[in-house]
């Protein structure tokens, strides 16, 4: 029986995760539950689960959570609440599914606890990537991608030596925008950028998806993840979501790995690593699928993807500000004062304008955040 803790029980991966639990009761027990501000949500699961705690980062939604349930499950609140869950003695593995950059100190937190680990917050990887491998080898702790291509790259290594690695290559379904023109983008709505043609998943990863900056987040996270260099991890279109990510060897072969578009898969395998468990999800048919296309991705049109590419490469601090830029961005966008075009713009700006340095500390990571965040509204005020 594998104890779990999940950090963001309540967003897509986290709901995702518990249905894998659900699916497998003689294997999986949730011990520790952690979420943002949805009480109604986390009550149900807890219902559901019976934790022995559950956090709620916001304070105010842990008070209402407390006055209505009377149960077993400790109820806890605020940063401290996140970081006992992550922490917490009686799970073996932590699910971070956390969005964005706040899921970095809890993950951290978790492996200095000995916690293995399964990674489905790319943004951890990607502003603390050395940090974070750093901390994975020193505890000797296991850290396994639930990200569904990290996870494909993941399965198709498995038996091959790192030596005869000549390419990563990351997919991408395109999104929602794929073959459009700049000009029939100036006037995109969140709306259209909400209606992703393969994938459920959450505002965020959903927006970033149809901007390809989620494709960038990607390419860095593999780096870390496979110790790759950038020029051996390269992104294609493939519109179907059926091949999840493929790796190409020395000899010329590619092994790709094959599923139908649910998240609930990788996060399994994530889990169940090494063994395999029995399907309790839908099946991929491949007559039923058709043909599969693949594209190389349009980087003039979707400029996230290379600003990433080219933070990744400079290291150090910019991807932390990378990605700092990149939420601020999203959010301001979602609240209607950026456009989409300008998402991309303004990553580039606060780039530009930020001196990269060593990404040698937590304490350094934890300011070039800070600034760059700071950097990206001053960007947004002025442009309004």
């Amino acid at each position: 029986m594998k104890k779990i803790a999940i950090l963001g029980s309540t967003g897509s991966i986290g709901t995702q995760t518990l249905d894998v639990v659900a699916a497998n009761p003689e294997r999986l027990m949730v011990v520790a539950l952690a979420a943002h501000q949805n009480d109604d949500l986390l009550e149900k699961q807890i219902r559901k689960f019976h934790p022995l705690v559950a956090a709620l980062s916001d304070e105010q939604a842990a008070r209402r959570l407390r006055q209505r349930y009377d149960g077993p499950t400790e109820i806890l609140s605020g940063p401290e609440g996140v970081m006992a869950v992550a922490t917490c003695s009686d799970a073996d593995t932590v699910v971070g599914a956390m969005v964005g950059y706040a899921g970095l100190k809890p993950t951290l937190a978790a492996i200095a606890a000995g916690k293995n680990i399964a990674l489905a917050n790319k943004e951890t990887l990607v502003a603390a990537g050395s940090l974070v491998m750093d901390a994975i080898k020193k505890k000797g702790v296991q850290l396994t991608p639930v990200d569904s291509e990290h996870s494909a790259i993941f399965q198709s290594l498995q038996g091959n030596q790192h030596k005869d690695l000549k390419r990563i290559l990351l997919t991408a379904s395109g999104g929602p925008f794929r073959g459009r023109s700049r000009e029939e983008l100036e006037h995109v709505t969140v709306e259209q950028c909400l209606h992703h043609p393969t994938w459920t998943m959450g505002t965020k990863v959903t927006i970033d998806s149809s901007t390809l900056a989620n494709k960038g987040l990607e390419v860095i996270e593999a780096h870390w993840l496979f110790d790759a260099p950038y020029e051996k991890i390269v992104p294609i279109i493939h519109p179907q979501s059926i091949v999840h990510s493929l790796v190409e060897y020395s000899d010329g072969a590619v092994i790709a790995q094959l599923g139908v578009a649910d998240m609930k898969l990788p996060i399994q395998y994530a889990l169940s690593y090494p063994d395999r468990w029995p399907v309790a999800f839908d099946q991929l048919d491949l007559v039923q699928c058709g043909a599969l296309t693949f594209f190389a991705p349009d980087t003039r049109v979707f400029r996230a993807l290379p600003l990433a590419i080219q933070a990744g490469k400079a290291g150090g601090i910019l991807p932390c500000v990378f990605n700092a830029a990149n939420e601020v961005a999203v959010a301001s966008f979602l609240q209607g004062k950026l456009t989409f075009l300008g998402i991309a713009d303004l990553i580039e700006k606060v780039l530009e304008a930020t001196p990269n340095v060593p990404a040698d500390s937590y304490e350094t990571i934890v300011e070039a955040d800070r600034t760059a965040r700071q950097r990206a509204e001053a960007f947004v005020g002025q442009a309004q």
